[in-house]
């Protein structure tokens, strides 16, 4: 268990801070490069799901929120049993690593819109004594680690995109989306390992329920 703590925390105070120095410094759309042309800090807020998909307005953002935390204490729970049954220490990090990536984002979710104003066209100020932009559980997750690797445009030959710009790496995410795809990448990479062939029926219920807690943490 202290493996999966210090992992958890580790995760957590990078992302945290990270987001905090950016909602901090940045106005909605700032960016500057790190390395070259492929690696940027782009600030962006992301209100709904992955890849910015929202749903069902404030109602929808709040059952969201909600989902979440169920979800997060369901994978502490499953943390706990993995503890508890000795399970590969390598199954434990990556569940430790999508636990603290879903925890992450319900931070934002829950206290962002509480204790920042919003940042469009200013800097957030951070405690401000009107009030946040958002009432609790309505925050926005902020996003700001930009990979643009690749950028060109599609052969002429190919069906619907002939012609057209494409680039890639589109999408812009943070350090807890980063974990949450570290420890089901993990979990793929090293299932025979984490879920040895004693018992066939065990192995798919354990398999299972870790397919389960990543789709959640999602």
């Amino acid at each position: 268990m202290k493996k999966a703590f210090i992992t958890i925390l580790l995760v957590l105070l990078i992302d945290q801070t990270l987001k905090f120095w950016v909602k901090t410094h940045m106005m909605i759309e700032d960016h500057f490069s790190v390395f070259g042309d492929w690696f940027y800090i782009h600030f962006t807020e992301n209100n709904g799901m992955a890849f910015g998909i929202t749903w069902g307005g404030k109602w929808g953002k709040l059952f969201l929120s909600l989902f979440r935390i169920a979800a997060v204490g369901g994978i502490f729970y499953y943390l706990t049993t993995l503890v508890k049954k000795k399970a590969p220490s390598g199954l434990i990090i990556s569940i430790a690593l999508i636990f603290a990536g879903a925890v992450g984002n319900i931070i934002d979710s829950a206290f962002y819109g509480v204790i920042f104003t919003d940042s469009f066209h200013r800097v957030a100020t951070f405690m401000p004594d009107e009030g946040g932009y958002a009432t609790f559980l309505h925050g926005k997750v902020v996003d700001m680690l930009y990979f643009p690797l690749m950028e060109g445009t599609f052969p002429d030959w190919v069906p619907g995109w002939g012609g057209e710009r494409f680039l890639f790496f589109r999408p812009i995410f943070n350090v807890a989306d980063s974990s949450i795809s570290i420890g089901v990448f993990m979990i793929l990479l090293f299932q025979k390992r984490y879920f040895p062939q004693e018992k066939k029926v065990k192995v798919d219920e354990e398999k299972e329920n870790a397919e389960v807690v990543s789709t959640a943490a999602q």
